[in-house]
């Protein structure tokens, strides 16, 4: 088969969650330990950072794929999911998996699999590890699906673990509290390997010290190690975060810039410099240039796309996959700081997500464009518009999410604020 019948083998005949939600939920590691027995175990042969965590998984990835690039690291990036292009999953140096290997792998392991009947996301991690392994990375970066304990991706001994935070999502799987979800996240805590949490809480960091103490495994709490301030945020200047770190290892203090300029990203910043100090205790030469540059060549080097990120200035037009109750809240502090006149909110959702609690955290002031995310899991637009309607959210139904943003782009002034967002989905159908 060519690339794109394969990748519609993939994508219609193999269960795949980010489309039709919980069918496609593997709660077990034997299909991947059985296709990584198949491959001769690929996940073994190169050297890896293993990310869980609610939100900022996917920034931390990239902050780190990119300074280690920066480093001289041929670097494998394993993400999810994809916004444009299913290759986005799978990057060496940025630069996505080729066509060519993709429709290899599935054809030379079609027949070898189909006893297995593994999930879209099994196949993918399988099809990640296979070509890293083949391509003899240096390290490879390696982001977990959903949870972390029966995660596909649990199957790797990595340099060093890493959860960002913890909050409620996908508690259908994880569990309803924030314990709970705590103690799956930290099933990626290995025997003596350091662990990196980014965000301490006083409900889960006893979880977290308890597993570590367990494993014999060093912990760090980031926010508690680096301490990072943000500059003023202006309307000419939305694009760009500055920071000033101060460096354990060095006892250096320099100013980093991001083009990933959401206040949020602080946390992520510091949860990426604790783990590079662990990084280099390890023995991987990362010096300070490094880090600065790989900081502020993030998306250059990675492809990063759909974090507070502008896709137009007049109006103000910003993009954010943030789509759980947190990663709102954190995308409404952005919106706080940033200057403008009017709120025009582009907004569509994932049936399976706590829709009532996003909706309840939204101003009641902003103007709503409702829409649907071209994918089986999208919620209504006009059921959207409906609940929103009980938290007092006025708006207006669309077809698409084009249509959407085309009416909020004719509906804002030039002062106005157009923000895209509520599920990776939409965005990714906009930037």
């Amino acid at each position: 088969m060519n690339y794109n019948q394969n990748l519609a083998y993939l994508f219609q005949q193999l269960p795949m969650f980010h489309r039709i939600g919980a069918a496609a939920y593997k709660a077990d590691l034997s299909n991947t330990k059985a296709l990584c027995k198949i491959l001769g175990n690929p996940e073994n042969k190169f050297k890896s950072i293993h990310i869980a965590g609610t939100n900022g998984k996917g920034s931390t990835s990239h902050f780190l794929s990119s300074v280690l690039q920066e480093s001289g690291f041929k670097t494998g990036l394993f993400t999810s999911p994809h916004l444009k292009d299913f290759r986005e999953r799978i990057k060496i140096n940025g630069k996505m998996i080729s066509k060519k290997d993709v429709s290899s792998f599935v054809d030379q392991h079609h027949d070898d699999f189909q006893s297995i009947q593994p999930s879209f996301f099994e196949w993918t991690f399988a099809l990640a590890a296979w070509y890293f392994a083949k391509e003899n990375v240096d390290i490879a970066i390696i982001e977990t699906g959903m949870g972390g304990r029966l995660d596909s991706t649990n199957v790797i001994t990595p340099v060093v673990s890493v959860i960002t935070n913890i909050g409620l999502d996908h508690t259908q799987f994880l569990g309803t509290t924030l314990n709970a979800i705590a103690g799956e996240k930290a099933g990626i805590i290995k025997r003596g390997i350091p662990v990196v949490i980014g965000e301490t809480d006083f409900e889960t960091a006893p979880v977290f010290k308890e597993y570590s103490k367990k494993n014999h495994s060093e912990i760090t709490f980031a926010d508690e190690q680096i301490k990072l301030k943000k500059s003023a945020v202006t309307r000419h200047s939305p694009s760009l975060l500055k920071a000033e770190y101060k460096s354990s290892v060095t006892a250096n203090s320099y100013m980093l810039l991001s083009p990933l300029s959401g206040k949020y990203q602080l946390k992520n910043l510091a949860t990426t410099l604790c783990t590079i100090e662990k990084i280099q205790q390890a023995g991987f030469k990362i010096g300070q240039e490094n880090i600065v540059l790989g900081i502020r060549k993030v998306v250059k080097n990675t492809g990063l796309m759909g974090r507070w990120q502008t896709i137009s200035r007049i109006p103000l037009t910003i993009a954010d996959i943030g789509h759980n109750p947190d990663g709102i809240n954190e995308v409404l502090e952005q919106i706080a700081i940033t200057p403008h006149r009017k709120l025009h909110f582009v907004i569509g959702t994932v049936n399976d997500k706590d829709v009532k609690t996003m909706l309840s955290k939204l101003p009641e002031v902003a103007r709503y464009y409702f829409c649907k995310a071209d994918i089986p899991r999208g919620l209504d637009a006009g059921e959207l518009a409906q609940l929103a309607n009980t938290y007092s959210l006025k708006g207006v139904a669309y077809g698409s999410v084009k249509e959407a943003l085309n009416a909020a782009t004719i509906a804002a002034g030039p002062n106005d604020l157009i923000l895209v967002g509520g599920s990776t989905f939409v965005v990714a159908e906009v930037v």
